[in-house]
């Protein structure tokens, strides 16, 4: 769990820092204009039923209409658990113009809408409320079987005798707390349920009925423990909002939250600034002097290793086992940092002993088991590739921060001033065939353009003369070395 929590708080923006030792682990950032939507629930409509793919379209509210799969509804789950039911298909479950109460599990990410199902969860800081449910589940991390037996009894002892109660999943953060503490979460998490089907029933289809809590308010129900030693927030307002808060559902933490007043930014202070520069860039590098070269694409991140500048003091073996292990951890940290997700591909530097490849996926293992996001990783590949998956849930760091180049549009290179000279040199003979001006005028960039006066003066040359016509050219400052047009004067 987190020892300290940084805060940044703007009226367009919050940032969170969450620090470990020191270290900054994570970082997350919510702006007000493209608040993150998992968690929300709304009265949807359904659109359209699509048997085929066995899905349907949900509108609730959005640009782009929602995405609902036959594996997200309550009832074919349920199906599924249960040996004498046969699950329907969805066809038969949904229809248009149906309304329904449904979550976002999943943000808009790129061309794709949100995605969503129709089991709600309500988080708490103890406890996560399934009101379809009727079972008590207790999260794998809490490995202790007395600890784990306790906790069941103690909730179970907490909820009337039928089924009516809905069902609970007791969080990692609950593990030491006491039945008192458990009350306060199961009362918050009924009425809370109790709000949101009194608001579904009184509003129309396509509204939000339910809004996660803010950025700030998650982090403290869900990061905070009994480690933060501080919980350092920059502004006024949001540390009246986060004290109101943990005193209704975090007490623990209350004395904690401190408010940064010094004459330097909080982000500043500790580092997060370059931190989160660095964190857009492609190459990492590692103290031994290695380095790591990471590629995300809409298929896949891609991460490569590399030995650099490390040279051991032993083999040429141990110097590859000794970057390998310090990757492992950095890509750990990087993948949390970045808020990597999808299919994962690492290149580790080759291994030629199977004990330095074990230990390797060892390390990689061990340090990505604190992550709050599912992962598997299978492991070494025929390849030697390792392949591994983390849940994606919301947009990467990359994505929320920055936005394809538009002189390359995202493909990281460009065509070069010769391919583009060629380019422009067939399309002027195109329209020749097709229309008889007075003159070609070429537009295009400063490069391009002295290409076209120097090295390939004589095709211009020769081509004027071919089509029998003058052929100008122009500068233009604003056109990228891509850009060109050919004006028929």
């Amino acid at each position: 769990m987190a020892e300290e929590i940084l805060i940044n708080v703007t009226p367009q923006e919050t940032r969170v820092a969450v620090l470990d030792h020191g270290v900054i682990d994570e970082l997350h950032i919510e702006r007000a204009s493209h608040r993150g939507l998992v968690g929300n629930i709304y009265l949807g409509r359904v659109a359209r039923v699509l048997p085929g793919m066995q899905s349907a379209f949900v509108e609730i509210g959005l640009e782009r209409a929602a995405f609902l799969h036959v594996a997200d509804i309550w009832e074919y789950r349920q199906a599924q658990h249960t040996p004498e039911s046969t699950p329907k298909p969805i066809e038969k479950l949904l229809h248009e113009g149906q309304s329904l109460i449904v979550q976002v599990i999943k943000d808009p990410i790129g061309t794709k809408g949100a995605r969503l199902s129709t089991q709600i969860s309500l988080a708490g800081r103890l406890l996560v409320h399934l009101p379809q449910d009727s079972h008590i589940g207790i999260s794998q991390r809490i490995e202790d079987e007395a600890e784990r037996t306790l906790l069941k009894e103690s909730l179970t002892k907490l909820l009337p005798t039928d089924a009516a109660h809905g069902g609970f999943i007791i969080r990692t953060m609950a593990e030491k707390a006491t039945e008192r503490d458990l009350a306060r979460d199961v009362e918050y998490l009924t009425k809370l349920w109790a709000d949101v089907q009194g608001r579904a029933r009184a509003v129309k289809s396509g509204t939000l009925v339910h809004q996660d809590l803010t950025l700030a308010e998650r982090v403290l129900r869900d990061f905070s423990s009994e480690n933060t030693q501080r919980v350092l927030v920059d502004s006024i307002d949001a540390h009246k909002a986060l004290i109101d808060f943990a005193l209704r559902y975090a007490p623990a933490v209350t004395d904690h939250i401190q408010l940064h007043e010094g004459l330097r930014p909080l982000f500043d202070m500790y580092g997060v600034e370059q931190e989160i520069e660095r964190a857009l860039h492609r190459r990492v590098d590692l103290k031994s002097g290695g380095y790591l070269i990471i590629d995300q694409t809409e298929a896949l991140t891609t991460i490569d290793v590399n030995t650099g500048g490390f040279v051991g003091v032993r083999s040429f073996d141990d110097t590859i086992f000794k970057t390998n292990l310090e990757a492992a951890q950095t890509i750990a940290r990087q993948l949390r940092l970045r808020n990597l997700g999808g299919i994962i591909i690492i290149d580790f530097i080759d291994m030629d002993l199977p004990e330095h490849r074990a230990a390797v996926l060892d390390a990689l293992n061990s340090a990505i088991a604190t992550d709050r996001t599912r992962l598997t990783v299978n492991g070494f590949t025929h390849l030697g590739l390792v392949e591994m998956t983390r849940k994606r849930t919301r947009e990467s760091l990359a994505h929320v921060l920055c936005e394809p180049c538009p002189t390359c549009q995202g493909r990281g290179e460009i065509k070069t001033a010769q391919t583009v000279c060629y380019e422009i040199l067939r399309e002027v003979m195109r329209e020749a065939k097709q229309f008889n001006p007075r003159e070609f005028r070429i537009l295009a960039a400063q490069s391009v353009i002295d290409l076209l006066l120097d090295d390939e003066s004589a095709t211009l040359a020769h081509l004027s003369d071919e089509i029998g016509k003058p052929v100008s050219l122009q500068v233009e400052a604003g056109y990228s070395q891509e850009q060109f047009d050919i004006v028929l004067l």
